[in-house]
């Protein structure tokens, strides 16, 4: 999947991998694609909840290995 900006958060535990999406996600124009790099395991719940919350589209959530790929478009 093309992301047009990619937010490595694996350092981070909940809630920060949202809080720094969320500041992300306002600098990007609608229709834009995130690409979150996580390895909190809690952001497979959690990002789909947030995506709900806000109307942002939940694209894809991919496991590789110890990292979790998660695409957002946004609204």
């Amino acid at each position: 999947m093309k992301a047009d900006k990619t937010l490595d958060v694996r350092a981070f535990m909940c809630p920060m991998p949202i809080i720094k999406t969320k500041k992300a996600i306002e600098q990007m124009e609608p229709g834009q694609v995130l690409e979150i790099l996580a390895s909190d395991p809690g952001a497979k719940e959690d990002f789909p909840a947030w995506c709900k919350q806000t109307g942002h589209e939940l694209m894809e959530v991919i496991e590789e290995g110890d990292v979790i790929k998660i695409y957002i478009r946004k609204k």
